[in-house]
Order: C-alpha cells, then structure tokens, then sequence
C-alpha cells in the first residue's frame, strides 16, 4: 500500500507539471531566431529545444569558427545557420529573437531587429553603459518592437512570493532596508567556456566585471520592489580579489543605494563568494524577508516568524521562453517596471552605470536621465 501511494504523489505530481506546461505548449511553436552563441547561457535554449513551445528558425553568429561549433549544431538544419543578421531575419522572418553573444552586441541585435519589426529578448543586462542602453529604448520605441531581459531570478517563486507578501499583504511594513547577495566562485572557476570567457572579462564588451554580471540582478529587483522608484543617490567599491585570473575588470563589488524616504539598498555582486547565491534580505518597519533560494525563504511579521516553500510559479511566469512567448503573442501584459520590461531595466542601466563610474571615481552618483 506504500508503494501505491507514493507512486500515486509522483503521478499526481507529473499531472500537475504537465498541467502547467500545456498553458505555454497551446496553439503553435514560436518561431524564434537565436542571434549569437557565444553567451554560456546558450544551454537554455538548447536544453529545451523540442520541448514543443518554440522552435528554431535561424541562428545568427559572426565568428566563423564558433558558427561552426556551438551546441545548436545537430539540433538546428545547417541551411538555417547565417553570418548576417539582417539577412537572417529577412529569410526566416522569426517572430522573436533572443540574444546569446555579448552584452556589448545587444544594441546592434535591438537595432537590427527593430528595423525589421522583431521583438527581442537579451540576456541580463540590458547594454554595457546608457549610451547603449538609450539607443536601445530609442529603436525599440521607433519601431514598436517588445525589448525584454532574462534574468534566472526572474523565475523563482521566492521573488514572487516577496513580492505579494509586501504588497497585498503589507507583511513586513514599509521597507526600509534591501540587500542583495549574488555570484559565485567565479567564471574561470565554475568553468565558464572560452567562447564566454573571451568577453564576459572585457570590460568593453562586458562593461565591468561582477559589477555588471552579478550587480543587475539587485538592482532589478530593487526596482521592481520599489515599483520602478529611482535612487537619488548610487556609491560603489569595485575590487580585483583575483588579477592573476581578471586582469581588466572587477571580480567583487558593493553597491550602495540611497532612495526617497530614507531606504537603503545593498547589492553585493561577486565572483569570490565560496558558492553560488542569489539571495537577498528585505527589511521592513514591522518583519523582514529572507529570501533564501529559489524556493526557499524565511518571513518575520511581528513577533512571528516562519520558514516556507511558495507554491511553484505557473507557466508562463515560471520560464524565460514561455514567457516570451505569451508576451509576443499578446496572451499577457508586460507593465512597466515588471522584471523583464524595458522600463525597469533602463533603470537597472542607469544604477549600473552610476556604479561603474562612482567605483572608478571614488564619489557618489546622482541621477543620469
């Protein structure tokens, strides 16, 4: 009778996987375009290729040695692979692309893709400074394209769960305090490939180092959390813990935010920490979050306190691709200041690049815009 029972929870819970994703699989798959592949992210479109809700119409890359060698080859025909990427987007006509090169080549992706019509999805951050990312908000607003960033934290039921908790349930108060930890040991430890390697540790065309790898991840949340509040003050400290392995850029850094009523931000992006983390802390007159891991978290209200695990997030809201699908489809609204709108990651853009110029100058930033 055990064993019934337990493969009776594992049929139920394949039920309700399966349930949550025939909402992304409805209707037919997107036809996306991949432009670039040198990004180490690029595992996410391969790891999903055939699962049903997109299929791969085109992949852009303008090294020819890694056009030739990179993960989608044997998945995607070999007529389908271009050296142009306006050429690309003119023969396949894909309804959406999404960006896997460097940060610096998202503006020339936005741009291009603009000019013919195609929403575009970039992998965090949006641009390598604001001249770029300017550029990008004004192309997609003269072309009427959707211009959306992925980040993994995007997805984690914890983020949401903090989010309602402070919102709707006025849980812990009024915030007070935020801070941010993310990283890992590093890209050269974790093994991180040369085709990623090469550019993720340039500073022009990666703009930073951990500063911009890991430090956008705070700074998208802040703005989401603060409902698209800008600071009126930014302050940052950018190391060289490791010269021998990142020469040119920062491999540690903290960022300090000052916002309107007093609240104050703390985003620690690294590449030292002794493991992977995306955590973060949210303080508030009355309790706090901890948010812990993508699944994980502790709240305090008042004087009680509880660890929990939130409900799984529902597609589209649990996956990158579902979700870009249902946005470019119309099947859901990307409001402003939502995590992966062009509104909050310009935003995100102007910390950034307030950080970067604070941590060479020593002094404190104001606003940009």
């Amino acid at each position: 009778m055990r064993h019934l029972n337990i493969l009776a929870a594992a049929a139920a819970f394949l039920m309700g996987i399966t349930s949550s994703m025939a909402g992304a699989q409805d209707g037919k798959p997107l036809r996306i375009a991949v432009a670039g592949v040198t990004h180490g992210h690029l595992w996410e479109v391969i790891s999903r290729t055939g699962r049903g809700d997109f299929e791969i119409v085109g992949v852009y890359e303008k090294d020819d040695y890694y056009r030739e060698h990179n993960g989608l080859r044997g998945k995607v025909d070999d007529s389908l692979f271009f050296s142009d990427l306006g050429e690309m987007l003119r023969s396949v006509k894909p309804e959406a692309v999404v960006a896997y090169g460097s940060t610096y080549d998202h503006l020339y992706t936005v741009e291009t893709c603009a000019e013919n019509g195609v929403d575009v999805m970039v992998e965090k951050p949006l641009a390598v400074n604001m001249k770029h990312a300017r550029r990008i908000e004004k192309a997609a607003k003269a072309h009427g394209i959707m211009v959306l960033t992925n980040y993994e934290t995007s997805w984690y039921s914890t983020n949401y769960e903090a989010f309602r908790l402070i919102k709707d349930e006025e849980a812990i108060g009024d915030i007070t305090r935020i801070m941010v930890y993310d990283g890992h040991q590093g890209p050269v430890e974790i093994g991180c490939g040369p085709e990623f390697l090469q550019w993720l540790t340039d500073p022009a065309l990666n703009g930073g180092g951990a500063i911009m790898d890991f430090g956008c991840y705070g700074a998208n949340l802040t703005t989401w959390l603060l409902s698209g509040e800008r600071p009126v003050s930014v302050y940052a400290v950018a190391n060289r813990q490791k010269p021998d392995k990142y020469g040119k850029v920062d491999d540690d850094a903290t960022i300090v935010l000052q916002y309107p009523g007093g609240i104050t931000v703390q985003i620690m992006p690294s590449w030292n920490w002794p493991e992977n983390r995306k955590d973060m802390y949210i303080y508030g007159s009355k309790g706090y979050i901890y948010q812990k891991t993508s699944e994980d978290m502790t709240v305090k209200s008042g004087d009680t306190s509880r660890e929990y695990t939130p409900a799984p997030l529902q597609a589209p809201y649990n996956d990158s691709f579902y979700y870009l699908k249902a946005a470019v489809r119309g099947e859901i609204e990307v409001k402003p200041f939502d995590l992966a709108s062009l509104e909050n990651n310009m935003i995100v853009m102007e910390i950034l690049d307030a950080a970067v110029k604070s941590a060479k100058t020593g002094t404190p930033q104001g606003r940009s815009r």
